[in-house]
């Protein structure tokens, strides 16, 4: 990672638009964070774009505020039903067989496994090496430096709707600042909330957001599935608006008061040794969120069992319908890592054992420092992750794949030669 190197990510959700500004050396240091409403946004794709300006504008702004520093390019989040997963394998000769294998051969055998049939409707943004095979020597993580004639890679590339690209640069650019890379959200998450240990042995990350959920799963140290649901924890304040009869809003602070201060309300029920007669706990006081329903007392049980309950049953149901579809459902020995906010819903880690029969760990971000106070949380691992990520491009050319999107701009220009594009660019400050 670069010393010093400044990394602006900036996670665009459908509940929340989160900014954070970076100084990136061993670790991520954390120099301005903010949090907006969502607006113009839905099940992660932008649906009005003037009203998606004003808030990602509003994001970025309290952010250099808090940072001192100003914005100019940006690690952006996407996400949504167009992002779609595919593998893919790539084979080509050494350029000089009697040497040793260069970046360049690397470079070019995954441009080899780039070269996939996709619809004209749909761009690349992600070609993330597997593993590669020298002269059938299988396994290998990184052949620079090695002796062969032939070389192949194994691949998974991570592809999203052309629309949803153009209305995410168009947005920024609106902004007043570029677009130096869109991450899959998903993939984002398990960049900062999961282990080296897990990667290897095999674990699935779910990121529960407000409108879809992102599934990724690592086998063997690399991702091998991505997948996103159209369903998130949006859905669950929906069925408690419903069920209680009250707004949206309101539903949201209830869902929250339940969530957060859980252990609370659930030791009478659960907590070894209490007497059953304290049953007057099941009933959960709402007064001090000052509901405009006036609604003051409800029962706990009616909530999580009756409402909550079958909504996480229902995601964690389809997580285990994709996990199935991927095929490595028997290869992940590290379990299940939850984040995103719908992480944090009440009964949410209980549920996804129930239903998927495996280990369950919530995922917070790791190894980051600084202004942390308030983005240590599980809702925060995407934000980070695309920091994260933003180190990671800048030094890596093998280990991860930097999307085309900067070229974007150039068909603007009339479609010149990329080097030309990346020779002027070179100049600009």
């Amino acid at each position: 990672m670069n010393e010093g190197k400044i990394v602006v990510g900036v996670d665009i959700g459908t509940s929340k638009i989160v900014s954070v500004i970076t100084k990136v050396d061993e670790v991520v240091n954390v120099l301005g964070v903010s949090e907006v409403d969502s607006a113009g946004i839905k099940k992660g794709q932008i649906v009005n774009i003037e009203e998606a300006v004003v808030a990602i504008n509003n994001s970025i702004e309290a952010a250099e505020r808090m940072a001192g520093v100003s914005v100019s390019r940006v690690i952006a989040s996407v996400g949504g039903s167009s992002i779609e997963s595919q593998n893919s394998h790539g084979v080509v000769a050494i350029a000089h067989p009697e040497g040793e294998i260069t970046p360049g051969d690397v470079a070019r055998v995954i441009d080899a496994a780039k070269a996939v049939s996709l619809p004209s409707t749909r761009e690349i943004i992600h070609v993330l090496p597997r593993s590669y095979t020298v002269d059938g020597q299988e396994g290998i993580k990184d052949p620079v430096g090695m002796s062969g004639t032939r070389l192949e890679v194994e691949t998974h590339i991570v592809s999203a709707g052309s629309p949803t690209i153009r209305n995410l640069e168009k947005a920024f650019s609106q902004v007043g600042v570029d677009v130096e890379g869109l991450v899959f959200s998903g993939y984002a998450s398990s960049l900062s909330a999961l282990s080296d240990t897990e990667k290897e042995l095999g674990v699935i990350l779910v990121d529960i957001g407000a409108g879809t959920t992102d599934i990724s799963i690592y086998i063997e140290g690399s991702v091998a599935f991505s997948s996103v649901l159209p369903i998130g924890a949006r859905h669950i304040t929906n069925d408690l608006a419903i069920g209680l009869r009250i707004s949206l809003e309101s539903a949201e602070k209830v869902k929250l008061f339940l969530s957060r201060p859980a252990k609370k309300i659930v030791k009478f029920d659960e907590a070894e040794g209490e007497p059953k007669e304290r049953r007057p706990s099941d009933e959960v006081d709402l007064a001090t969120l000052g509901l405009p329903e006036q609604l003051t007392k409800v029962s706990q049980k009616t909530l999580v069992d009756g409402i909550i309950r079958p909504r996480l049953n229902e995601i964690f149901t389809m997580v285990g319908l994709e996990v199935k579809k991927s095929g490595f459902g028997g290869q992940t020995p590290s379990g299940l890592v939850i984040t995103g906010g719908g992480a944090l819903t009440i009964g949410a880690t209980e549920c996804a054992k129930r239903m998927l029969a495996m280990p369950v760990r919530i995922g917070q971000p790791q190894n980051i420092k600084g202004i942390i106070d308030e983005i240590q949380d599980t809702p925060f691992a995407n934000v980070v992750g695309l920091a994260i990520y933003g180190a990671m491009i800048g030094v890596e050319s093998t280990g991860s794949f930097k999307m085309p999107i900067p070229a974007i701009p150039a068909l603007r220009l009339g479609k010149l030669p990329k080097k030309i594009i990346d020779l002027i660019k070179s100049f600009i400050p």
